[in-house]
């Protein structure tokens, strides 16, 4: 086949689908960053790319036809054997970091592969020569996507964590749907750059032997859209056919993939696979507006990146999975107890139709039973359906149907009086068929294009082929008689839906009317219950009512006393229902009420000991002792003044009583009272009678004292964990935050803490965040942004940041420095006058020094 014939000839029909047929693996040549020789078992050249001359200083002529020892040292040849001995079937390259092959000193990365008995060796000049360590950045940035919280948040972090490696204008996350088509459906780009989140890609624009490379190599760079090619020679082998480059790092580019770029403004490109379950599930696709060279050390790790990505990814998606089938089963589940119950499938089917809408999605759903037929939504009428069934019935015995175009299968569908464009049949009989059956309406199905898919061909720099669309604006292809599509889970869920339905449709027995008895008498024992505690509470709030007014010197205190009790009681139920009616904590119900109750007192008081669970029938009694003690030191002990406090100590007994001993000091002195009103009686008599505990108190001049027992019948066995011996109740008063606003800078020369840095700005207010590693990077940001303030690190390397600082000041654009050194005073002495963040800085430490630049007086 000619080089012509390996594209489109002039004589054929020409559509995007040409695209499929162009060998990119047979493209004759590498780029130019980096050279090719290609050996034969025996270490025989078969093959070099002519620029070994520059690279290597091998002449080509000389090379083809002779060997490898001849042309490289011989430590060099048997590193390079060494290095082919450890591939195998998974390990498809082997490749070397800044190794010295000429022996004289000067560095290469070199990729060594085999395909088809051909030992293939590449060579690309080591740019950077400096020691860095690039496998590092791997694992922080894997952390930041794991603790996403789902499949798009881990693509978002992915996509940045791609761009701040690789360097490139523009990173996407692009995902492959079914037919080949894709969508961008995470970006990072510069800020001056078009976006192109949401858009979706025709299936030729990676066509699909690209695709089937993608599996195979998993990282593809093309450093200069108009760079150099270098000529792989001899062009073929013996047999003339030419040099498969499938596995190359450096395979030269398809001009129309070039063509393809240049349209879009791209210089650069990479990109790097995204595998799942052993097939292709997406790419990061990086583009950069000027020619832009990763090297072979940095791309290895943005390598390991990706498939650690991989990983991460397939972990959300089977989360996410589990989610959604736990959630249909849950509601599976609670459709068949009602159908089980003896819930009539028609009569009852407006009933059951909210279930089916939460098991699978629709805009309507109908049940065709023994002859009878109901519907709820949009859903053909009576007459309609019925027609609809015979169709039906010719489906497969015992299976699921389901389309998403039911005209083109039932043309007489296109005539329905409701919208129905889509169908999911469970039968749930054997014979005659009996079904439910989801409706799904016409979506007017607006695609986001980048382009129009089906363009005409054009006649372009290459002749008669495919040349790449002009434009990307946006534009929607409109599907009709379409609904969206059914997934392959919920085509699973009808299926369990259709064994559900037939084992419960036909073993309907007595069973079921014996288990709506049961159920109905746990329900009457249930509202006797209620009736019971009901009447109990009433006859507790009556005692209140009636003992509360006594004393009350006029209305609005015998309202104040009486509401205040009232108010501990449902604070005291609040705590109990939240718990469902289990044990609870007498820690939360002391720090609910001091919290209730007291405003500037709360931090003097404390807890130690023991955190007993109180039984539900205890708690309520000692809700009213805890609020009569609180209401008391306020009134009259330790808490009306400045300097009292309260220390409650609870302590269970080896016979699983507890003693709480209250103790009151530093207040005022303490009388016993003249007379014993309601609230004493509550402190004194209420855990006696109700929980026949024990209560002394004593009304010292130090302060008022109580030593109570509650007997183990009001514990429970569980204790509730606390974190310290002690705890002390005090104001929780809300982080401080702040108010950031419009475009911010970051200038930090470690990624991670950076991005960090970054997100804790963003949490607080910030619109935009703009990170640099240089000094240079943060002057042309400023330069082409209004920036509201900006964190400085102050070591950046071979630099500070002192130049940044000082245009800062110049504009009075506010500032924080983050240091890690100890001597701070030496650096405000080079600095304009700066607030000082310590490294490593949280993000409260890191908002209060903010907080302090921005209320300068300066600012």
């Amino acid at each position: 086949m000619t080089e012509e014939q390996n594209y489109i000839t002039s004589d054929e029909a020409v559509d995007l689908t040409n695209c499929d047929r162009e060998p990119i693996h047979l493209l004759g040549g590498v780029q130019g960053y980096g050279c090719l020789i290609a050996t034969s078992s025996d270490f025989m050249v078969n093959h070099v790319s002519e620029n070994v001359q520059d690279i290597l200083q091998v002449s080509p002529d000389d090379a083809v036809g002779g060997r490898l020892i001849d042309l490289l040292p011989e430590k060099t040849v048997h590193d390079l054997r060494t290095k082919l001995q450890l591939l195998n079937v998974e390990t498809s390259s082997s490749r070397l970091f800044g190794y010295d092959a000429l022996g004289d000193g000067k560095l290469f990365d070199v990729s060594v592969h085999m395909l088809d008995q051909t030992y293939v060796f590449e060579f690309e000049p080591k740019i950077h020569t400096e020691n860095r360590d690039e496998m590092s950045l791997v694992q922080p940035l894997i952390a930041r996507v794991r603790r996403a919280n789902d499949i798009k948040a881990a693509c978002d972090q992915a996509a940045m964590a791609v761009q701040v490696m690789s360097g490139f204008d523009r990173v996407m996350v692009y995902q492959f749907d079914e037919d080949g088509t894709g969508e961008v459906i995470a970006e990072k780009r510069k800020s001056s750059m078009e976006p192109f989140l949401g858009l979706r890609y025709p299936a030729s624009d990676i066509p699909k032997q690209a695709r089937a490379l993608y599996l195979r190599s998993t990282l593809r760079l093309i450093a200069d859209v108009d760079g150099m090619v270098s000529p792989i020679t001899p062009p073929t082998n013996v047999q003339g056919i030419p040099m498969d480059l499938s596995l190359s790092v450096m395979r030269a580019v398809s001009p129309i993939h070039l063509e393809y770029l240049r349209n879009m403004g791209v210089a650069a490109s990479m990109s790097v696979s995204i595998i799942k379950d052993g097939k292709l599930w997406g790419l990061f696709a990086c583009h950069h507006e000027t020619p832009h060279h990763v090297d072979f050390e940095r791309r290895t790790a943005i390598e390991l990146f990706a498939q650690f990505f991989s990983y991460e990814l397939v972990q959300k998606i089977d989360i996410a999975s589990r989610v959604q089938s736990s959630e249909a089963r849950q509601m599976h589940d609670n459709l068949m107890i009602q159908l089980s119950g003896g819930t009539n499938l028609i009569n009852g089917f407006e009933m059951i139709a909210d279930e089916l809408r939460g098991l699978i999605a629709n805009d309507g759903v109908a049940v065709y039973s023994d002859g009878r037929y109901a519907s709820v939504g949009n859903a053909p009428d009576e007459v309609e359906f019925k027609k609809l069934a015979r169709f039906l019935n010719t489906a497969p015995t015992g299976q699921v149907f389901a389309t998403h175009r039911l005209a083109a299968l039932y043309p007489d569908a296109a005539d329905f009086s409701a919208d129905v464009a889509g169908v999911l049949a469970v039968p749930i009989s054997r014979t005659p068929r009996d079904y439910i059956v989801f409706f799904r309406r016409e979506v007017a199905k607006s695609v986001k294009w980048a382009g129009d898919p089906n363009k005409p061909v054009e006649v372009g720099p290459n002749g008669i082929r495919l040349t790449p669309r002009k434009s990307f604006d946006a534009w929607s292809e409109m599907v009709r008689n379409t609904s969206a599509r059914w997934t392959d889970s919920e085509v699973q869920i009808g299926e369990s839906l259709r064994v559900s339905l037939i084992e419960i449709v036909l073993k309907l027995t007595d069973n079921a009317n014996e288990a709506r008895q049961k159920a109905a008498d746990k329900q009457e024992l249930l509202i006797a219950e209620l009736n019971h505690r009901v009447r109990n509470i009433l006859n507790l709030i009556q005692g209140l009512v009636s003992q509360s007014r006594a004393g009350a010197q006029d209305v609005a205190t015998y309202t104040k006393v009486l509401d205040g009790r009232v108010q501990a009681l449902a604070r005291a139920h609040d705590q109990l229902t939240r718990h469902e009616w289990s044990p609870s904590s007498l820690r939360q119900l002391i720090d609910v009420e001091v919290n209730a109750f007291l405003t500037d007192a709360k931090d003097r008081v404390s807890i130690t000991g023991d955190a007993p669970m109180l039984r539900p029938d205890a708690f309520s009694t000692m809700a009213l002792v805890i609020h009569e003690m609180v209401t008391n030191a306020a009134k009259y002990g330790a808490l009306t003044d400045r300097s009292g406090k309260i220390s409650i100590d609870l302590r269970i007994q080896d016979d699983g009583a507890l003693q709480i001993e209250w103790r009151e000091i530093g207040g005022p002195p303490v009388q016993a009272p003249s007379r014993q009103g309601f609230g004493t009686t509550i402190i004194e008599k209420t855990i006696p009678y109700e929980l026949k505990g024990t209560v002394k108190t004593r009304y010292l001049m130090t302060g008022f004292e109580a030593d109570i027992m509650i007997p183990s019948t009001a514990i429970s066995d569980i204790q509730e964990v606390v974190a310290d011996d002690s705890l002390s109740i005090v104001d929780n008063k809300e982080s401080r935050s702040l108010n950031l606003s419009g475009d911010v800078l970051v200038v930090e020369d470690n990624m991670v803490i950076a991005l960090d840095a970054s997100d804790i700005l963003k949490d607080n207010g910030a619109d935009s965040v703009h990170m640099s590693g240089s000094v240079a990077d943060a002057l042309a940001v400023l330069e082409a942004n209004t920036i509201t303030f900006a964190l400085l690190d102050v070591n950046l390397g071979d630099q500070t940041s002192l130049p940044v600082a000082e245009v800062l000041a110049d504009r009075n654009i506010p500032f924080v420095l983050a240091t890690g050194y100890g001597d701070t005073e030496s650096i405000t002495a080079s600095y304009p006058p700066a607030i000082i963040a310590k490294k490593p800085f949280t993000a409260e430490s890191l908002v209060a020094a903010i907080s302090s630049a921005l209320s300068s007086p300066d600012h």
